[in-house]
């Protein structure tokens, strides 16, 4: 059985990919985000995954490893980027971030591949992360799973198992930049957002 180190965002994200993924793989979470605005958001987050690697039954055991929390490297990588829009050359930084550090813990713990449950997302450029993950994959030895788990209902049915086991579904994708923008969505619609509450 193949072992597979899977970058975390958050619990909603990796609900549907855990249950497809542990069908075939041994599965790591690392749940490494310092792109999250404040220790309690992150700390949130972390005992969500948590609960729902405990809660969940799955074929093959998962296991969880928590990143250090540390804004000050997301906020250095981005510096000058604050403007971006969101899904533009910021993403772009903090994915290839948190998926280099990904692919370290891949490549110092002996892992078969590594891979991350960002493209779950209908926010996230799917053809964009894989391309990271593969030019990661070349400098460090690991193979990168590529992936675009929103597709074949994979979005859709993480959205009910969020529902089935009760998870905190955020509605930006968890940096500060995406919560001014968030919030910027909720005062221009008069106090509501309607839709997905994944970022």
């Amino acid at each position: 059985m193949p072992s597979l180190l899977l970058h975390s965002c958050c619990a909603p994200c990796s609900s549907y990919v855990l249950s497809y993924l542990s069908e075939y793989f041994r599965i790591t979470v690392c749940f490494y985000n310092p792109n999250i605005t404040s220790p309690e958001e992150f700390e949130k987050r972390a005992r969500e995954i948590e609960r729902l690697i405990s809660e969940m039954p799955v074929k093959h055991p998962v296991t969880l490893k928590i990143g250090e929390y540390d804004p000050k490297e997301f906020f250095e990588a981005v510096k000058g980027l604050e403007n971006e829009p969101e899904g533009g050359k910021r993403c772009e930084v903090c994915f290839r971030m948190r998926l280099n550090y990904a692919g370290k813990q891949a490549a110092g713990e002996g892992f078969d591949y590594f891979t991350t449950t960002l493209s779950i997302s209908p926010l996230k450029n799917a053809p964009l992360l894989n391309t990271i993950g593969e030019q990661i994959a070349s400098e460090i030895g690991v193979p990168y799973l590529t992936s675009d788990f929103k597709k074949k209902g994979g979005y859709l049915r993480s959205i009910e198992l969020s529902r089935e086991y009760g998870l905190y579904r955020q509605d930006y994708c968890g940096c500060a930049f995406s919560l001014r923008d968030r919030n910027e969505r909720v005062q221009n619609l008069g106090g509501n957002v309607a839709g997905d509450t994944t970022a």
